[in-house]
């Protein structure tokens, strides 16, 4: 039970209507969800306008309610807090609610377009293995300590993070690691938290559908740097061009990392194969049983990340060389006829090109064959770059669905095909049905070859329309070895 003068003095409303002297049982934006002595915060979403709910709330036993406009029906036994942004507030109350729970933790954040998944896993299994109890906030699972939480968002609602975080805190974390969507910024989910480092990897084509263009996405992740305290450390990718723009104006201490310049921390690859690769880190040599450059640098920025923590470089090392993919990140099935099958959550140019290229390099002159699709209901300008991108590095491509939505799957597919040449076309097929598009790359595939199914990673779904389906590449990958 919180007291609710205690959350009225966290948000600075504009007006308060009502006792504040009285207990809050819990806190949540939606009606459904609602408990006696709840405190409903009335949220404006895009598909609905939390203000109409409030009646709802209020039935269902809620004894107060943050909103931006006070209904002119107040009932006299609720207390009405009005905000100029219910966004914000509900970020700010979530976390007063909780006891301000990021405050009892060291909690590490971690934006960009590619490489969070990555790289806030594997900083969660190398302190797990290192002995620290941890937290995980990411795309694909969430963790306290060692209990598994589905997830639903890369960047949780407020209400839910500051549970999990005030979880982690019940049960003795010391650390959590979460991703930190631009989406995320823009709508105050991470506002209230306090995060000891805030990592950026870098910035490419993604998410226009959301933001409209490329500057209302760079600046919603710069917004996540400009809110660290001056506590914080904000660890930097300074090869990618955005990197400095991110920390113009953050009050956090900067640390760098490079895989090709001078920097506060730099890496080289030494060799690579399908098995890893060794890594030049600081000056000293390490092994890993990850590939690929882009994976030098989320590597990179790990290593660093533990060392700012305090953990000692030759222990970080160690614990670096112990550290395994995250599921469906350039996870590799061997198969009959030497063929191998890369799954790889690549759905962006800037990531697919990353995937390629490691894998042309390491292929050796063995046909390279890239499977991908593009999501429906999301950025369409991406999907010709996406062709590109394909044609470029791989030697045959097919062409298929991925999680279509409410699209016709035809009329992605024509998307993407706009972004081929005549001679990328030409070794192009297009099969809509994505099982029989994995089939098919199999089965004519020659001996040897490397076969990339991009996009899809860790999901092991698939959505057409409004169904979602059971659809584990895996499963099929497997299926189709057992015939050859």
């Amino acid at each position: 039970m919180k007291q609710l003068k205690e959350i009225i003095d966290a948000i600075s409303p504009l007006r308060v209507l009502g006792p504040a002297d009285r207990g809050i049982s819990a806190i949540c934006s939606d009606s459904r969800q609602v408990v006696p002595g709840a405190l409903f915060v009335a949220v404006r979403g895009f598909a609905s306008d939390g203000h109409a709910y409030i009646g709802a709330a209020v039935e269902k036993g809620a004894v107060a309610v943050i909103c931006e406009e006070i209904p002119a029906q107040a009932g006299k036994d609720v207390s009405y807090i009005q905000v100029e942004n219910s966004r914000l507030a509900v970020a700010l109350a979530a976390d007063a609610f909780y006891g301000h729970p990021s405050r009892e933790l060291k909690l590490v954040g971690i934006t960009g377009t590619n490489g969070k998944t990555t790289t806030v896993t594997l900083l969660y299994h190398l302190m797990m293995d290192l002995g620290y109890p941890c937290g995980l906030l990411s795309t694909i699972a969430n963790y306290v300590g060692t209990r598994r939480l589905e997830t639903a968002n890369t960047t949780a609602d407020p209400i839910t993070i500051n549970a999990l975080l005030a979880e982690m805190v019940a049960e003795g974390c010391a650390y959590c690691f979460m991703e930190v969507s631009s989406i995320g910024v823009e709508q105050e989910r991470v506002s209230g938290l306090r995060f000891q480092v805030g990592i950026f990897s870098n910035l490419t084509h993604d998410h226009l559908d959301y933001h409209k263009t490329f500057a209302e996405y760079l600046r919603c992740k710069k917004c996540f740097f400009d809110r660290l305290s001056p506590d914080a450390t904000a660890l930097i990718n300074i090869d990618d061009k955005h990197g400095r723009v991110m920390v113009q104006n953050t009050a956090a201490r900067v640390v760098t990392y490079s895989c090709r310049s001078l920097a506060d921390h730099t890496c080289r690859v030494m060799e690579e194969s399908f098995d890893g690769m060794q890594l030049r880190i600081d000056g000293r040599e390490t092994w890993t049983r990850l590939i690929g450059q882009h994976n030098a640098y989320n590597l990179l920025a790990i290593y660093a990340t533990a060392v700012l923590l305090g953990i000692e470089p030759e222990e970080a090392l160690v614990a670096l060389s112990r550290l395994e993919s995250a599921q469906g990140r350039l996870e590799t099935l061997h198969g009959p006829r030497s063929l191998t099958a890369v799954i790889d959550y690549a759905h962006t140019p800037d990531a697919l090109e990353n995937v390629l290229r490691t894998l042309r390099d390491i292929a050796d002159g063995k046909q390279l064959i890239c499977l991908f699709g593009c999501g429906g209901d999301r950025d369409r300008t991406k999907r010709p770059e996406m062709a590109k991108v394909a044609e470029q590095y791989a030697d045959r491509i097919i062409v298929t669905s991925d999680n279509s939505r409410s699209e016709r799957t035809e009329d992605i597919l024509e998307d993407i095909r706009k972004g081929f040449s005549r001679e990328g076309e030409a070794k192009s097929i297009f099969i809509a049905d994505r099982r029989e598009a994995i089939r098919t790359a199999i089965l004519t595939a020659p001996e040897g070859a490397c076969i990339l199914l991009a996009g899809k990673g860790h999901e092991t779904y698939q959505i057409i329309g409004s169904e979602k389906r059971h659809f584990d590449e895996r499963e099929i990958i497997s299926d189709v070895f057992k015939t050859l």
